[in-house]
């Protein structure tokens, strides 16, 4: 099954209704493809929209993705590779891109991102969504 990995971006993109990303979530919701996303990447949306919304649309957004199909993932493993990334890369990514990176690698998926940097990354296969 394919693999799309969701970074905190792509989920401000579904949330706002843009249609660019709508047929991956449909994909994941059908079973098409496995979609996932880190805690790290999670808590980043969350803060995010905290900010900007307020505590109960993040907090809402935040139990949406929780039931959804997507599949929220943290393991020691993906911690220290995400570590290792962020220690080696050439990019300027922030940490939390770092945990999209590792993820994506590690389970051979595509990364879906809003991020510029990560379009960089030539150890996967980068969907950059301009914002």
């Amino acid at each position: 099954m394919k693999v799309s990995v969701f970074d905190a971006g792509i989920l401000t993109l579904h949330f706002a209704g843009d249609r660019r990303v709508t047929d991956f979530f449909s994909r994941v919701d059908s079973g098409q493809i496995a979609g996932l996303v880190s805690e790290v990447n999670l808590a980043e949306y969350y803060y995010k929209t905290c900010q900007k919304l307020g505590r109960d649309a993040a907090d809402s957004r935040y139990y949406m993705l929780r039931s959804s199909k997507l599949r929220i993932v943290q393991d020691e493993a993906l911690t220290r590779q995400a570590g290792l990334e962020k220690c080696r890369t050439h990019l300027d990514l922030s940490l939390a891109d770092c945990f999209a990176l590792a993820l994506a690698k590690r389970e051979k998926g595509t990364l879906l991102t809003t991020d510029f940097e990560l379009r960089k990354s030539k150890d996967i296969e980068v969907k950059h969504f301009r914002v």
